[in-house]
C-alpha cells in the first residue's frame, strides 16, 4: 500500500527549498540484502527532484527481491536497474551494477547534474542541500574521485588475472597464473575508491569513448576494477 508506505514512513513530497529544487542528483544503490537497512537509506536520500537506480544483486532471494519491487513501484523517480548481475565482492560484476544503473540514468527524463554510488550499508550524515552546496563549493564541474598512482603493494590487482567464483551460498575472486596484458593506450593505472561523485557529462563520456570502453574491457579480470577504473579515467589528458 503506497500511500501507507509514505504516511509512515514519512518520505519527503516536495523539494525542502528552491535551491534544490534546481538542483537534481542521481543515485546508484547496490543491494543484496538486509531490506530494512536499504528503506531506512533511501528515505534519507530521497528528495523527489532527485532520481534513483537500484541494483538489486540477481543472487539475492526471490521475496527479497519482490519486497524491493514493492517499494520501488511506489514511486515515479526510483526504478530498478534493467540489467542485473550476479554481484561478487572485489569482481568485475560490482562495477558492471553501476555501469548498468548510468546506462539507464542517461536516458533519464529528469535532468540531473551528478550521480553519486552508494551501497545498501551506506547511511548519509549530510542533508540533500549540503551535499549540494559542497559539490557547488568547489566541485562545479568536476568529479570526486580520489586517488594515487597504482601503490606496488596494489600492483598484483591488475598484472595476473581474476576470476569470479559464484555459487549458491558462496562467492569470491581467485587469482590465476595468467599474467596480464598492459593497460591499452598505455594508460597509467591510479588507484582509489570504488566510490565518487560524478558529472553527467563524465558518464556520457566512459559510456561512449573508446578509452574509457577499451579500458572497461581490459579490467574484466582485474581484483576491484572499481576501484581503479573511475579515478583512471579522471585523470586522462582534457
Amino acid at each position: 500500500n503506497c500511500s501507507t508506505v509514505l504516511k509512515t514512513l514519512h518520505f519527503i513530497t516536495r523539494p525542502l527549498s528552491e535551491e534544490e529544487g534546481n538542483f537534481s542528483l542521481a543515485y546508484i544503490i547496490t543491494i543484496h540484502k538486509e531490506l530494512e537497512m536499504f528503506v531506512k537509506l533511501l528515505r534519507a536520500i530521497y528528495m523527489p527532484q532527485n532520481i534513483y537506480c537500484i541494483h538489486v544483486d540477481e543472487k539475492s532471494p526471490q521475496d527479497y527481491k519482490a519486497a524491493v519491487q514493492n517499494i520501488v513501484d511506489c514511486f515515479e523517480n526510483i526504478f530498478i536497474s534493467s540489467k542485473r548481475e550476479n554481484v561478487v565482492y572485489a569482481g568485475f560484476s560490482r562495477l558492471q551494477a553501476d555501469i548498468n544503473c548510468m546506462r539507464d540514468l542517461v536516458h533519464s527524463k529528469i535532468q540531473w547534474s551528478y550521480v553519486i554510488n552508494l551501497c545498501g550499508q551506506d547511511y548519509p550524515i549530510k542533508t540533500n542541500k549540503d551535499i549540494i552546496r559542497y559539490i557547488k563549493s568547489k566541485w562545479n564541474g568536476k568529479n570526486m574521485t580520489p586517488g594515487v598512482v597504482q601503490p606496488l603493494h596494489m600492483k598484483h590487482r591488475t598484472q595476473v588475472s581474476y576470476r569470479e567464483y559464484v555459487r549458491s551460498g558462496m562467492s569470491y575472486m581467485y587469482p590465476t597464473k595468467n599474467i596480464k596484458a598492459k593497460p591499452p593506450y598505455n594508460l597509467t593505472i591510479y588507484f582509489g575508491s570504488a566510490y565518487y561523485i560524478l558529472t553527467k557529462e563524465f558518464v556520457e563520456f566512459t559510456l561512449t569513448d573508446a578509452r574509457a570502453k577499451d579500458l572497461l574491457e581490459w579490467s574484466r579480470d582485474t581484483y576491484s576494477p572499481d576501484e581503479h577504473y573511475w579515478v583512471t579515467l579522471n585523470r586522462l589528458n582534457g
